[in-house]
């Protein structure tokens, strides 16, 4: 009987730490459109390219990353801005970009995707004949 006492004590301190690993971050976003696509750039500091995730699903994009943070051996962090280390976003595609094509890179924190426009629906310059 007590012990079931001690497991429901404890109880809201489990769920209370599980709420919060579930929490994640959303990066800030520059989305920029020419005439070939739109690019998209996440700040996400602290994410290895093997900790992003990034899926198309339908018209749906979404990007997860996990960052690895290192600490060094024997040392235990006082402070920190960050504690949550998982980010998330997800996007509406149009349906004139080609999902199929997605470029991704990685750089100093940054993720830099491209998505280009659907051939068809792209600009393009008409030649005209004279007669």
């Amino acid at each position: 009987m007590t012990e079931k006492k001690d497991l429901e004590k404890q109880a809201p301190k489990a769920v209370q730490q599980t709420r919060q690993d579930e929490r994640v971050l959303r990066p800030q976003v520059d989305i920029c459109e020419d005439s070939s696509g739109i690019t998209l750039q996440a700040d996400m500091p602290g994410v290895p390219k093997d900790g992003l995730d990034i899926q198309v699903n339908k018209d749906n994009l979404s990007i997860e990353g996990v960052a690895a943070i290192a600490m060094p051996e024997n040392m235990e962090p006082l402070y920190a801005d960050i504690s949550v280390t998982r980010y998330q976003r997800n996007f509406s595609l149009s349906s004139e970009l080609d999902a199929t094509k997605v470029d991704a890179s990685l750089k100093d924190g940054v993720l830099t995707l491209h998505i280009p426009k659907r051939e068809e629906l792209k600009p393009r310059k008409i030649e005209v004949r004279a007669s």
